[in-house]
């Protein structure tokens, strides 16, 4: 077939065919493999590695993802069939390319800072979750105190107010008591002035071995 590989760096190489009238498929096979030596030299379809489907209106393609520093045989056909020794290449990729090693390190440098960023959101997400939840805590059980104490101040008044207004009625209570023991003694007393004849009756004594005395002297002499 004439093919030739191009532009070979240390992760791609640029593989060319000329195009093919005979070819009856509907795509070529593009096929490769690492470490030449390995191979057999019966070229097995089997034997390698990866392989590459193109349509057949393309004549090139970019093969990508190569090792560097290593040996590769690579073949195309225009049939899904096992390649013949003039349809491969042998070629060598190149070392790493610098552009690529310093894209790897940014690649790696920012999963890394990704990585390191994610973990810091999320500690502290979990550190200010737990911030508000301990001052929500302590709010609420300030809210509480001020409740009970507001109560307190509230049954304070109440209790004393019922206490004075007991003791009020205590203190009236007893001077109703009072008065009322003062205006029947002296209902009492004006009932004996008024009356004299009441104390003509004799005065029983508490025990039968006293001598029964009349008190009618006694009044008649007040009289």
């Amino acid at each position: 077939m004439g093919i030739t590989i191009q532009n070979i760096t240390g992760n791609t190489a640029v593989v060319i065919w000329p195009k093919m009238a005979s070819c009856v498929d509907s795509f070529y096979s593009i096929m490769y493999h690492p470490n030449w030596n390995s191979m057999l030299s019966s070229y097995s379809k089997k034997s390698f590695q990866k392989e590459e489907r193109v349509p057949t209106t393309r004549s090139s393609f970019v093969v990508e993802n190569l090792t560097p520093l290593t040996t590769y045989i690579m073949c195309v056909t225009c049939q899904s069939a096992n390649p013949s020794s003039d349809q491969c290449r042998v070629f060598n990729t190149l070392e790493r390319d610098p552009a690529s090693v310093s894209n790897t390190k940014k690649e790696l440098a920012l999963g890394i800072w990704l990585t390191s960023s994610v973990l810091l959101l999320i500690i502290a997400a979990v550190l200010l979750y737990g911030c508000l939840h301990l001052l929500c805590r302590r709010r609420h059980e300030r809210l509480r105190e001020q409740s009970r104490a507001a109560k307190r101040e509230l049954e304070e008044p109440w209790t004393k107010s019922v206490a004075n207004a007991a003791g009020e009625l205590s203190r009236q209570s007893q001077q109703t008591q009072d008065t009322e023991e003062k205006h029947s003694g002296g209902i009492q007393l004006a009932t004996i002035i008024e009356n004299p004849s009441v104390c003509n009756e004799p005065v029983l004594p508490a025990s039968k071995s006293q001598e029964r005395v009349p008190v009618t002297g006694q009044c008649s002499a007040r009289n």
